[in-house]
């Protein structure tokens, strides 16, 4: 049965949050979208950055008027005016990362993914429970407006049973780009099919089944992955994500009463269509947008949660943060692809499905 309006967004103006000093932790290029955002329409204070490199933590600084600029990750974490850490360094070092601010007593906020593997998202989010600090994916598309409807619609059932998810991102890199770096964990998988595959774990959990292709590159690196994915009560799950050019970067879930597709890039800010076969069809319309548009929800959404006391945040618990991994690490068994510092998959934990 179809319905007369959508759901509104919930999700509280930004600049609203309480506010926290926040630590960049990796003053690279997702750094500085986070800081562009942040500063813009949040009230969020960045007080610090660090880095491996003193030079580039002082020209981030410089760049974008942070007080204070260090040359080592230990020295951020031990900053007494740090009370989050934003950890952004290349995938390889989020776990890491993560544990020298965890240890320190700081609360972490960790670009996705946050781990390499499901082994060390569940060390995170395990020290994390024992030093009673929050931790959490900075998988910023759950903290979207949008997103929040999309929840409320799942909710409320107005889809009926989910059937059917198809989710993809593809995208053009220059060959310079560490995507295509076997030492820094390259390949798609974890730069963009966590978006993919985010989604899909977010709507229906773990797939009792899963079957993986994937496409090497001539760099070392896997170029494409395209994965099937069975759940219980028979749901399915497409997805693909590949370095050979852009994509859409499309989302669709189906489901017994409704079909609701998201524009893309699914993932950024933007609108959605939900459709019901006897002829209606809804829209939500929101500014289309990129990570300025973006980011600062999850920072705000964040700084809220450690207000309150809590741990976690709902909109990206460390749960799911760990199933999207579990799959990831699935598809990476099957297709044989080992990242630096895992002797096997099995020793990372991985073969869980």
């Amino acid at each position: 049965m179809s319905i007369s309006a959508l759901p509104v967004s919930r999700v509280p103006g930004s600049r609203d949050a309480p506010v926290l000093r926040w630590g960049i932790m990796g003053p690279g290029w997702i750094a500085e979208r986070f800081t562009e955002s942040v500063q813009a329409h949040t009230d969020q204070v960045i007080v610090a950055v660090g880095s491996r490199s003193l030079s580039r933590s002082k020209a981030f600084a410089d760049a974008f008027d942070v007080p204070a600029a260090y040359g080592s990750y230990a020295e951020l974490a031990a900053a007494p005016d740090v009370d989050i850490v934003y950890v952004c360094t290349p995938h390889n070092f989020h776990h890491q990362a993560a544990v020298l601010a965890l240890d320190a007593g700081k609360h972490v906020l960790v670009e996705k993914p946050i781990g390499l593997n499901a082994a060390q998202a569940r060390d995170i989010a395990q020290r994390a429970e024992a030093a009673s600090v929050f931790a959490a994916e900075a998988m910023w598309s759950f903290f979207l407006p949008k997103f929040d409807v999309i929840r409320q619609i799942l909710d409320a059932g107005t889809l009926g049973t989910v059937t059917t998810i198809f989710a993809e991102y593809g995208e053009h890199f220059d060959r310079s780009h560490r995507i295509f770096d076997p030492a820094l964990a390259g390949g798609p998988l974890l730069d963009l099919g966590t978006y993919p595959m985010a989604l899909v774990t977010e709507v229906l959990g773990l797939p009792e089944q899963l079957r993986a292709m994937g496409q090497p590159h001539e760099s070392g690196v896997n170029a494409q992955l395209s994965a099937i994915m069975q759940f219980a009560g028979g749901a399915q799950a497409v997805v693909n994500t590949h370095v050979h050019n852009f994509t859409p970067t499309s989302a669709t879930i189906v489901g017994s009463e409704a079909t609701l597709t998201i524009d893309g890039p699914f993932n950024m800010p933007g609108g959605f269509e939900v459709r019901f076969p006897d002829g209606p069809r809804l829209r939500h319309e929101e500014p289309a947008g990129g990570h300025f548009e973006g980011l600062h929800y999850e920072a705000a959404a964040v700084a809220r949660a450690v207000a309150a006391g809590q741990t976690q945040a709902w909109q990206r618990t460390l749960a799911a943060s760990i199933r999207t991994l579990d799959v990831a690490d699935e598809i990476r068994r099957q297709l044989g692809v080992v990242f630096p510092g895992e002797e096997t998959l099995a020793d990372a934990e991985t073969a869980r499905l």
